[in-house]
């Protein structure tokens, strides 16, 4: 059974009613369904009952009434993020994974989020700060708020004692609380630069999370212009399968691209410029309207 104070959303034991599982037919397809008595699970091949699963052990196959079967699984955190609900897009587990890893988030760490869209990336941090940590996270929009409130309380079994969802603008609702790490996934992140250095303590780290070159563009220089932060970093991850079977080992013809750009980029001390980075633009590489420093 799961600890009661274990807020990691794993699940161990017997199935029980009202939580997810994932069925895997012969082909690979996955059937991600709320266990409840007395309920059945429709496939074109027939149905499954859900009282054949309820009380067993995971890692089971059941047989559908046509005689296909099925591999029961709890789903991992990168399949129930895919999978959940939607209000906006959802951060992959790949760019979750890298974010992560990259802002360095840590146990009883103190996290502001902004952008929490469908709560994918909220797992991902929530698990990673642990029941001792502190996540706070900005939405603007009330409906998605919601649908990530009950997609995260729905990884985890319960609420969070160290979450909350503010519903508003990040620059005119943030407090001057101290934070460890931000991490931010909106559309024009470099309006929030200022903000975030208020409140970001000295060696903090600061990781946004991009879709186009454009908004990669403007963030870093005006990370650049602010002069508080360490030189940012920028990155994206490409994520390719492979296919093994007997001497048949290639590279699947689908892979995961682009979905996003991660800058990392960390807090210096209150009145400490960054060094000014010693290289040579390309010519024209800021164009003729450009009023920033020139390096």
């Amino acid at each position: 059974m799961q600890d009661p104070k274990d807020y990691s959303g794993v699940r161990l034991g017997e199935f029980v009613a009202g939580e997810r599982i994932t069925l895997t037919d012969p082909k690979g397809r996955r059937h991600s369904i709320v266990l409840a008595d007395g309920a059945e699970f429709h496939t074109t091949k027939g149905g499954i009952s859900h009282d054949e699963l309820i009380g067993g052990p995971e890692g089971v196959v059941v047989r559908s009434v046509g005689g296909v079967e099925y591999l029961a699984m709890r789903p991992l955190m990168n399949e129930f993020t895919v999978t959940m609900p939607r209000g906006a897009k959802v951060v992959y587990p790949k760019d979750a994974a890298q974010i992560v890893m990259g802002a360095d988030v840590f146990p009883g760490a103190r996290v502001i989020e902004a952008g929490v869209g469908s709560g994918a990336l909220s797992c991902a941090l929530l698990r990673a700060i642990g029941p001792t940590g502190r996540l706070t996270s900005y939405e603007r929009r009330d409906d998605f708020a919601a649908i990530a409130q009950r997609n995260v309380e729905n990884f985890l079994g319960r609420p969070h004692p160290g979450w909350e969802i503010r519903v508003g603008d990040l620059v005119e609702t943030i407090t001057d609380e101290p934070a460890d790490r931000v991490v931010l996934d909106m559309l024009a992140p470099w309006e929030c630069v200022d903000a975030v250095a208020d409140v970001l303590i000295p060696g903090g780290v600061l990781c946004v999370y991009l879709a186009t070159t454009t908004q990669l563009s403007m963030t870093v220089e005006t990370l650049r212009v602010h002069t508080g932060f360490t030189e940012p970093e920028s990155t994206e991850s490409l994520v390719r399968g492979w296919h093994v079977e007997g001497l048949a080992v290639r590279p699947k013809h689908a892979m995961v691209g682009h979905t996003g750009f991660l800058l990392t980029t960390r807090r210096l001390a209150p009145g400490v410029a960054a060094p000014v980075r010693k290289r040579r633009p390309a010519p024209g590489a800021y164009g003729e309207d450009y009023t920033g420093p020139r390096r």
